[in-house]
């Protein structure tokens, strides 16, 4: 199992979902966690309220991650509390609008590159400017920026711009024996995800043409990853985009 005794984790969107799933599972692991939120306050504070009645250690801090002020305050607000900082999810996100390419708006379009692009730019930026040597950046993608889907071009777009950082950060890093990795996770039920937006008989059409178990995949398959990429096992591993998507093809 992993150990995560000592480290100081922030994952940025982790009110509910996918960000909850990798709090709760790296507080599990003993690492004190930062629950980021930008909005949801309540869940915020409940997933919190949950880490400490299972034996953990977190605090909530409010971030916009498009605000670059906003993310030097997350980041010191860990630092301040904690007294260092090891492990930094990437994770926030805007929710996916399915529609054509032909109708997308300006509006909606500045939206989604404001949070899943720059706001992921600039949280890797400024994570790696203060975390340890050693430490770990781990970004959330997503499935459609490698596999087409009718109605995804903006938010498969948004989601790209990220991910392409990964091998250029891991080759500036390196020499300070920091990891950075992507996570592309595939439809995933639950709160605040794919299922939301997309319609029940085609969501459940996609994840019963999936090899493993013809099942949607859940925050904690995309947990389990984070888990793995956040410890001594892949401290050899870099660069690298790991897909979570139950055995789909890519």
């Amino acid at each position: 199992m992993t150990d995560l005794t000592g480290k100081v984790a922030v994952v940025t969107g982790s009110s509910r979902g996918i960000g909850k799933a990798i709090a709760q599972r790296y507080a599990a692991l003993g690492a004190n966690v930062v629950v980021n939120y930008a909005t949801d306050r309540q869940n915020a504070a409940q997933t919190v309220t949950e880490i400490e009645e299972a034996g953990g250690r977190a605090i909530a801090v409010r971030a916009d991650v498009s605000s670059l002020p906003d993310l030097d305050n997350l980041f010191q607000a860990a630092i301040d509390t904690f007294g260092r900082l090891d492990i930094v999810v990437a994770n926030a996100g805007v929710e996916i609008i399915l529609q054509p390419i032909s109708e997308v708006t300006e509006e909606q379009f500045d939206r989604l590159f404001a949070i899943n692009a720059k706001g992921a730019f600039f949280t890797l930026q400024k994570a790696a400017a203060r975390l340890h040597d050693g430490g770990r950046l781990i970004n959330i993608g997503s499935t459609t920026t490698v596999s087409p889907y009718p109605g995804m071009g903006l938010y498969a777009s948004s989601k790209s711009a990220a991910e392409q950082l990964t091998g250029i950060l891991a080759l500036e890093l390196g020499s300070r024996d920091i990891t950075v990795n992507t996570i592309l996770p595939c439809a995933i039920g639950g709160a605040g995800v794919f299922s939301e937006v997309t319609p029940g008989d085609q969501f459940h059409q996609m994840n019963a043409e999936r090899p493993l178990g013809g099942r949607p995949g859940t925050p904690d398959d995309v947990a389990d990853a984070a888990e793995y990429l956040a410890g001594n096992l892949a401290a050899w591993v870099s660069g690298h985009t790991l897909v979570v998507a139950g055995g789909a093809p890519q």
